[in-house]
């Protein structure tokens, strides 16, 4: 296999694990699957409370009004709060709101128990190696945020 056979394989399998390990978490939890653009953000949000919405798109590589549009929906759903900054009026920070934590816990939680239940179900060899891999896609992860 080459290199880049290798690295075709590891993305579609760790996106089909994302994947599957979202769908049925959200069902389990019976709610309705909050579009990835909004999970994107709260997920920002929620680790940089009170960025601003420019800042957002600037992150999320995304145009400003689509992340007007994404802010709007979560704060009619409960799930950010909008507030103006107090020294410059045109600037909008965000925050989650407990509803959204909650829920954010309550999935992590719930997505953890799947992986804890599949990896139970691995033989010790296969887990092991599962388990051994976290540290090094955690590199890959800080590389490929580093990449512009």
């Amino acid at each position: 296999m080459t290199t880049d056979e290798g690295a075709a394989r590891l993305g579609a399998v760790v996106g089909d694990l994302h994947r599957l390990l979202r769908r049925t978490a959200t069902q389990r939890a019976n709610r309705v699957p909050l579009p990835e653009a909004q999970v994107e953000l709260m997920l920002l949000v929620r680790a940089q409370p009170g960025i601003s919405g420019r800042e957002v798109a600037r992150r999320l590589g995304t145009a400003p009004n689509t992340v007007s549009t994404l802010v709007r929906d979560l704060v009619d759903a409960g799930l950010l709060d909008r507030d103006r900054d107090p020294a410059d009026r045109r600037v909008v920070r965000l925050r989650v709101t407990d509803a959204a934590r909650a829920r954010m816990a309550d999935y992590e939680r719930r997505r953890a128990a799947l992986l804890a239940a599949a990896l139970a179900d691995l033989d010790p060899a296969d887990r092991e190696a599962v388990h051994a891999a976290v540290p090094a896609l955690y590199r890959l992860l800080d590389t490929l945020r580093a990449t512009p």
